[in-house]
């Protein structure tokens, strides 16, 4: 399971974001502040767009916005293969690194 920091807000509330933690495995996403579990959900449940202000993820008719501190590993992670300029950069970058080292094969 990757864990990963960033911070989340709710599309459209004008509350600060508060810091989180997502857990990502293959199958699921979890997301906690502290010790209060925020949601967990299927990755298929979950409509993920890459956008310049963070991660849009929607799910049950809401949208909250994830601002990832390795944003890069988490695009990759969950297998997104769109997104804006400099984040397919960072994207291109890892995955140049991650083959250079042989964690990954690249066809």
């Amino acid at each position: 399971m990757a864990a990963f920091e960033g911070k989340l807000r709710v599309q459209g509330d004008v509350d600060p974001p508060i810091s989180v933690e997502i857990d990502l495995d293959d199958e699921r996403m979890r997301i906690s502040a502290g010790e209060v579990e925020i949601g967990e959900w299927g990755l298929e449940e979950l409509r993920i767009s890459a956008m310049l202000d963070g991660f849009h993820v929607r799910v049950a008719g809401e949208e909250m916005i994830l601002d990832v501190e390795d944003d890069g590993r988490f695009a990759l992670d969950l297998g997104l293969k769109t997104a804006p300029p400099p984040l397919r950069r960072r994207m291109a970058a890892l995955l140049r690194e991650r083959s250079d080292t042989g964690d990954i094969e690249l066809s």
